[in-house]
């Protein structure tokens, strides 16, 4: 059975899913955000304005300047050796991703990132380790709370690929950066079609996964909690 909308809200003609949205993903050397280096990363935009056209897809590859560990080769098929003779120097692609996606939350794009804490995360502390600037993460659209948020009682893993199965979007070559960005907007977009209490201008449903998110958090640490873990800790902040 389906979960009913946990919220009420009228949709809006003005919705962030009709607008410019840009999908962002990257492909990393751990799964830690504070050690990661990016290996592979992508911007990739669709804009209702033209429904013809095809997204645009801006894509980086990256010496990371470290070995890449086999664990994350295994993930996204990248390997120390043809990031060393492929990719750009990381200074150099760090400084361009940053520009790029500054440019776009400058504009006010609805910026869509699959678990956005992991993705952002990562790229400050890159900013940070270039001397680079990081922009104020705003407006983001994050399909991993929303689901959580108006599916909340749905049963099984909410991966991308999970759900890209739940909302029937088709995602080629997973775990490579520009195909999981556009998958990435491509489920957003089924969710806001599907619960149309999600159709609202961007910056509005970004202040709400703020308490989502937070809510979800604590949910989850309560229950680790209850199961023994005394100790358990979730971290509760959106999108950083």
């Amino acid at each position: 059975m389906e979960s009913e909308a946990l919220f009420e809200i009228q949709p809006s003609a003005d919705s962030w899913h009709r607008r410019r949205r840009v999908g962002f993903d990257l492909e990393t050397t751990s799964r830690f955000p504070a050690e990661a280096r990016i290996v592979s990363a992508a911007l990739v935009a669709l804009d209702d304005d033209d429904d013809n056209a095809s997204p645009v897809v801006r894509e980086w590859l990256v010496d990371p300047g470290i070995p890449i560990p086999e664990e994350t080769v295994a993930i996204h098929g990248i390997s120390t050796e043809y990031a060393r003779e492929h990719g750009q120097d990381p200074a150099v692609a760090i400084e361009q991703l940053v520009i790029a996606l500054t440019e776009e939350f400058d504009a006010g794009s609805a910026v869509v990132v699959m678990n956005a804490p992991y993705d952002l995360g990562v790229l400050r502390a890159e900013a940070a380790r270039y001397g680079l600037q990081f922009p104020e993460p705003r407006p983001v659209i994050d399909p991993l709370v929303v689901d959580k948020q108006v599916d909340k009682y749905r049963r099984g893993k909410r991966r991308l690929g999970d759900l890209c199965g739940v909302y029937g979007v088709l995602l080629n070559e997973a775990h490579s950066a520009a195909p999981d960005a556009l998958a990435t907007v491509q489920v957003a977009d089924c969710l806001a079609e599907k619960f149309p209490e999600l159709q609202m201008p961007a910056g509005q449903l970004h202040d709400l996964q703020v308490g989502w998110r937070a809510e979800q958090a604590a949910d989850f640490q309560a229950y680790l909690q209850r199961q023994g873990k005394t100790d358990a800790f979730i971290d509760g902040s959106w999108p950083l």
